[in-house]
């Protein structure tokens, strides 16, 4: 059977055209699961920085609180 003038190129071309999409497809699952680390990342230092302020002012008021019940029942 004699080669095609362009079968070579076409076969060449449907390869490339794979290639590309599978590369495209992995490469766009990789970059999701990045976005969702750096969203969990951040979250959780929302978290931390939340809990850190909202510690020191909670054991304040809860220090305050548990003073004024001491003064109250001593009265």
């Amino acid at each position: 059977m004699p080669p095609r003038p362009n079968g070579g190129v076409l076969a060449v071309q449907k390869l490339k055209t794979a290639l590309t999409s599978a590369l495209a497809l992995r490469s766009t699952e990789g970059v999701t699961a990045i976005e969702y680390g750096l969203i969990a990342a951040l979250i959780a230092v929302a978290i931390i920085a939340a809990v850190t302020l909202l510690g020191v002012d909670l054991s304040q008021t809860f220090n305050m609180i548990a003073g004024e019940l001491s003064n109250a029942t001593s009265l």
